[in-house]
C-alpha cells in the first residue's frame, strides 16, 4: 500500500515537472477545469488516481507522465472537475423504497392524488401495505389535508399510510386504522396529534408526528430481499447525481443492510450512520466491541428530534401559527419528559461522540443551543462539533450564538424554494427573514453544510445549490429570489456540499476537496456552474461519478 507520504512527494515531483520517479495511475482525467476545494491549489487541469486515492493533481503535462499502458484515461476537455457532494442529511433506504412505491409529491391536486394511490392499489396482492408517497397538500387548491375517505373506496383490501414530503405527517386509511386499532377513543399520544373531523370526533386518517408510530408499529417489516432491494436503487440514484458520500438517519433496522452490502462490496456511496439518540448506549456499545468502522460505513453519533416540521404545524415557535392561532407547535417526543433530551446528550458527549439533532421552529432552535451550551460548560472543552439538523427558522439573536458555541448548521438548501411557496401564510414575513437564513449564517462565521432531506427533498445537489444562489421559489412567484438578501455565492454553496460537509463527520482530513492522498471521489459536470447563469444550473447533468477511484456512473 502505499503511503500518503510517498503520495505527497511524488506529486510535488510531477507538479514540478522534475523527478526520477515514474508511478503508473490506474486512471486519469485530463482537459477539465479542476476545482479542488483546496485554497493552497484552487484550480488544477488534470487528476490522477491510484488505488482508491488522488496520486497527483496539477498540469495536463505533469498528470500525464503518470499515464501508463494500463491507465484508464478521460478526457473531459472544458469539464467541471469537482470533489464528490456529501448529503448532510439523507433517510436513505427510504429513499430507496420511495423510488419503487408510489410516487405523489408532484400530485397537483386530490384526484391525481386519488387516481396515483388506487392504481398503485390495483397493482399489489391483497393485505400488502401501501407507503411511500411524499405528498404535498399546499400544491392542491385550498390546501386542503387529504381524508381516508378520499381512498377507502379504492383500497379496501389495501391498508394505506402515505406521508407528507416533510415525514412528519401520513395519512392512514381505514384499513390501517382499523388494524391498529385506532379508534375515535383513541387518545392522542405525546408529541403527536390525531386529527379529528370537528362534527363527529371520527380521525380523519391524517396523523401527525408521533401519532404515525401507532401505525407504523403493525406495518410488518420488509424482508432482507426488499430492503437490499431499496438499497440498490438508492445507491443508482446517489451514482446518478453525483453524491459521494452520505450523513444518513440510520435506523436501527437498516443498519444490517448498510453492513451486508460493505461485506459484499456493493457499496458506492460512503455512509455516515447517525443513529437514535434515545438508544445511544446500543451505538456505544456496537463501537466499543467492533469499532466504529471504515471510509465506506462509519457509525457517526447520534439523531434526535426537538421538534417536528413546518408544513405540519409541528414546529416549535415561540408565537403561534398565523394560519393555525390555536397552536405554536409540538415538542418531539424525544423531548418529554423535561430534561430527558439534556440528559442524553450530556451523556453522549461525555462518552465522545458527536450529536446531531432536529430543530426547526425559532423556539426549538433557541431550546437546543440552550441544551448545548449547557453541555459544553457542563463537560469542557473538546472538539465535538454539535450540529443543528435543518435550523430553519431562527431568531436573529440566535444566529450569532450559534457561530460563538461552533454549532454546525447542517441546512437543506431546496426547502427554502420548496416551503418559500407557502411559509409566510404559516408564520408571516417577519419570522421569514430568518428563515433559511444561509447568507447571514455565513457572515455571522457558522459553519454551513448542505444536503437534501432525501426522499423530503430531490437527492440532486444541483437542484440544491441552484436554491441556494437563486432562492426562486418553486411556484414562480419571486424571480428575484424569496428573501434575496440570503442568497449565497455559487462557490459557498459547492463548498457546503463538500469540504464543510466532510467538516461535519470529522472526515476533512481525508475526502471533501482534491488533494494528493484523500480519497478519490470525484464528479464531472455537463456545464461550469460557476461560469454559466444561475438560473441554469438545475439543468446541468453529472456526467460521471467516481467513488474510491472507480466509475460508479457515466452518463449515456
Amino acid at each position: 500500500m502505499r503511503s500518503v507520504g510517498m503520495m505527497l512527494m511524488l506529486a510535488m515531483l510531477f507538479m514540478a515537472d522534475v523527478g526520477p520517479f515514474r508511478e503508473e495511475a490506474e486512471l486519469v482525467l485530463l482537459g477539465g477545469r479542476v476545482w479542488t476545494g483546496d485554497p493552497r491549489q484552487p484550480q488544477a487541469e488534470a487528476v490522477a488516481i491510484g488505488e482508491g486515492r488522488i496520486l497527483a493533481i496539477g498540469r495536463t503535462e505533469s498528470v500525464r507522465a503518470l499515464i501508463g499502458p494500463r491507465t484508464q484515461v478521460l478526457n473531459v476537455p472544458g469539464r467541471l472537475v469537482l470533489p464528490g457532494f456529501i448529503d448532510n442529511h439523507t433517510h436513505f433506504l427510504h429513499g430507496g423504497f420511495h423510488l419503487l412505491s408510489v410516487d405523489l409529491r408532484d400530485a397537483r391536486d386530490p384526484q391525481e392524488f386519488t387516481r396515483r394511490i388506487a392504481e398503485r392499489a390495483k397493482a399489489l396482492p391483497p393485505g400488502r401495505w401501501l407507503t411511500g408517497g411524499n405528498w404535498d397538500h399546499e400544491l392542491w387548491p385550498g390546501a386542503p389535508l387529504p381524508r381516508k375517505e378520499w381512498i377507502d373506496p379504492y383500497t379496501p383490501n389495501t391498508p394505506v399510510l402515505v406521508t407528507r414530503l416533510d415525514g412528519h405527517m401520513g395519512l392512514a386509511n381505514s384499513l390501517a386504522l382499523r388494524l391498529a386499532g385506532i379508534t375515535r377513543e383513541t387518545p392522542d399520544p405525546p408529541g403527536g396529534t390525531l386529527v379529528r373531523d370537528p362534527q363527529t370526533g371520527e380521525p380523519t386518517g391524517i396523523l401527525k408526528d408521533a401519532a404515525m408510530a401507532l401505525v407504523n408499529r403493525v406495518i410488518p417489516e420488509p424482508s432482507d430481499h426488499e430492503y437490499d432491494e431499496a438499497l440498490h436503487a438508492a445507491l443508482r440514484e446517489a451514482a446518478r447525481v453525483g453524491v459521494t458520500s452520505i450523513q444518513d438517519i440510520t435506523e436501527w433496522d437498516h443498519w444490517p443492510v448498510y453492513r451486508r452490502a460493505r461485506q459484499q462490496g456493493a457499496l458506492t456511496v460512503r455512509v455516515y450512520a447517525r443513529t437514535p439518540i434515545p438508544e445511544w448506549e446500543r451505538q456505544r456499545e456496537l463501537v466499543a466491541r467492533e469499532g466504529p468502522g471504515d471510509e465506506w460505513l462509519r457509525l457517526g453519533g447520534f439523531k434526535g428530534f426537538v421538534d417536528g416540521s413546518l408544513g405540519s404545524t409541528t414546529a416549535l415557535f415561540f408565537e403561534p401559527y398565523a394560519d393555525a392561532p390555536q397552536t405554536s407547535g409540538l415538542l418531539h417526543s424525544q423531548m418529554l419528559p423535561e430534561g430527558v433530551m439534556k440528559q442524553r446528550i450530556g451523556a453522549a458527549d461525555r462518552a465522545g461522540f458527536q450529536c446531531s439533532i432536529h430543530a426547526i421552529g425559532d423556539k426549538a432552535n433557541a431550546l437546543l443551543l440552550e441544551i448545548f451550551e449547557e453541555v459544553i460548560r457542563e463537560n469542557g472543552p473538546r472538539d465535538r462539533r454539535f450540529r443543528i439538523e435543518h435550523a430553519q427558522h431562527l431568531r436573529p439573536q440566535d444566529i450569532p450564538r450559534m457561530a460563538r458555541l461552533g454549532v454546525i448548521a447542517s441546512v437543506q438548501p431546496y426547502h427554502a424554494i420548496d416551503d418559500g411557496r407557502w411559509a409566510e401564510k404559516r408564520i408571516g414575513r417577519e419570522r421569514c427573514k430568518t428563515t433559511y437564513a444561509f447568507r447571514s449564517l455565513l457572515d455571522a462565521g457558522v459553519r454551513v453544510t448542505f444536503g437534501s432531506d432525501w426522499p423530503v427533498a430531490p437527492l440532486n445537489p444541483l437542484l440544491g445549490i441552484y436554491a441556494a444562489v437563486t432562492r426562486k421559489t418553486l411556484d414562480g412567484k419571486n424571480p428575484n429570489g424569496w428573501f434575496p438578501e440570503q442568497k449565497i455565492t455559487v462557490e459557498e454553496a459547492v463548498r457546503a456540499y463538500t469540504v464543510w460537509g466532510a467538516y461535519a463527520e470529522f472526515a476533512e482530513a481525508v475526502k471533501g476537496s482534491l488533494e494528493v492522498g484523500k480519497l478519490a471521489d470525484l464528479i464531472v459536470l455537463s456545464r461550469d456552474i460557476f461560469a454559466i447563469p444561475p438560473d441554469e444550473i438545475a439543468q446541468v447533468e453529472v456526467l460521471y461519478t467516481i467513488v474510491g477511484g472507480k466509475i460508479v456512473y457515466a452518463a449515456r
